[in-house]
């Protein structure tokens, strides 16, 4: 795209650049740029400020600007492309949750298109690993098992992927935006040309059969929904914990196809060691109960009513952006858009407004229960149960009745 001035057409009124929210465009002699003109004496100059908001094109009323669309150089047969994909990841040699859970969405998706969904995994040994993806949906497997897929190396599994969407054609892949996910994502997005939405909490497919693909935009305060309606595949990334994982069907029957990886991949990264982080001591994505405290409990020294409640639960402490920002607490307890997304069995939510940012990390859980002073808090609209009353004289009754239950 680009903009242009017409110069047989300005006349230098002046009236684009009070239109410029940017300050872009200045009025100038036409001797001085070097453009002259029998009737007019000034014109319109642009300078590279400009971001073709189109402002300027509006307000003029002689025609003189217009932007310039670069037509479409190609055009892809969208009817070429079927399927869904999944790709799999494992952590420790067990297969990553977040891949049953793009199996259940993906699943859906597959239903809804009548077409077939697909599981691509990599790595080594992994005979025992595919019947598992066959059980949770999956109707074709296809299998990169190498020795050189032992530990992860990005541009293995973005060459290997890519390659095989090229000759496969599907119409739609996902991936968990985790590490792996995120490492590989972009660069197979680009090397198909087409596009990527990350972080997505919803998908579904429209009337056309296009992805809808649901994310926060503007900070959380909007739920935007983007489509990818010119290019295939349709690609997204998820977090863990957005949905529920398929559950195993073992009478399920599926294709396994083993693939190899593409001749000539040239490595300018290899693997040297992995080592695990120790300091991380809150798993809150693999957590069943989580106790979470917010503005509302008030300084660091609130935390401990909340991480009482924690114990006596058997879960785990999360924490909202401002509890985590105003420094009460490590960010490595933090639910919501910016931190971790879960989805606990119980979730109880202390001193918690409900900002978007923060519903849209936990609440897929399967119970929640809100406690805050304020009726109206947003909270309350995604609670199972809500609870109007100050958080510090709840929360020892309900632990004096846990350890009652438990004879503590």
């Amino acid at each position: 795209m680009g903009i242009k001035v017409i110069d047989e057409k300005c006349s230098g009124c002046g009236l684009c650049e009070k239109s410029c929210p940017f300050g872009a465009i200045s009025i100038k002699s036409r001797e001085e740029v070097g453009k002259p003109h029998p009737k007019f004496k000034r014109i319109a100059v642009i300078s590279e400020v400009c971001n073709l908001c189109g402002a300027c094109v509006s307000a003029c009323p002689f025609g003189a600007i217009v932007i310039e669309v670069e037509k479409k150089k190609e055009e892809i047969d969208l009817s070429q492309y079927k399927g869904v994909w999944v790709v799999a990841e494992m952590e420790e040699r067990r297969i990553h949750g977040v891949t049953f859970e793009l199996l259940n969405k993906g699943r859906e998706l597959a239903d809804k298109r009548s077409t077939y969904l697909g599981c691509v995994i990599l790595g080594e040994n992994l005979k025992e690993k595919v019947p598992e993806l066959i059980e949770r949906g999956a109707d074709r497997v296809y299998v990169f098992d190498d020795p050189q897929l032992k530990n992860f190396v990005d541009t293995l599994w973005v060459e290997a992927i890519s390659a095989l969407a090229q000759r496969e054609k599907p119409e739609i892949i996902l991936l968990g935006a985790t590490t792996i996910g995120r490492a590989i994502a972009s660069r197979i997005s680009g090397r198909l040309r087409t596009g990527l939405t990350a972080d997505c909490t919803g998908l579904d497919i429209d009337q056309q059969g296009h992805l809808v693909q649901r994310r926060p935009a503007f900070g959380g305060n909007i739920m935007a929904e983007i489509l990818c309606t010119e290019r295939r595949p349709q690609m997204a990334t998820v977090r863990h914990k957005v949905f529920k994982p398929a559950l195993p069907d073992k009478d399920r029957k599926g294709e396994i196809i083993e693939e190899k990886l593409p001749d000539g991949i040239k490595l300018k990264t290899g693997f040297i060691d992995f080592v695990k982080d120790l300091t991380q001591t809150v798993n809150l994505a693999d957590a069943d109960i989580i106790v979470t405290g917010g503005r509302g409990v008030g300084g660091p020294d609130g935390f401990k009513v909340i991480e009482e409640l924690a114990r006596a639960l058997g879960g785990a402490v999360g924490a909202s952006r401002a509890a985590v920002d105003a420094g009460w607490i490590p960010y490595s307890h933090q639910v919501g858009q910016t931190g971790r997304t879960v989805c606990p069995k119980l979730y109880i939510a202390c001193g918690v407004s409900g900002a978007i940012q923060h519903l849209v990390g936990m609440q897929a859980s399967d119970v929640i229960v809100a406690i805050n002073k304020d009726p109206h808090a947003p909270i309350f609209k995604v609670a199972t149960f809500g609870i109007v009353a100050d958080l510090f004289e709840v929360i020892p009754h309900l632990i004096k009745a846990i350890q009652k239950v438990r004879g503590q």
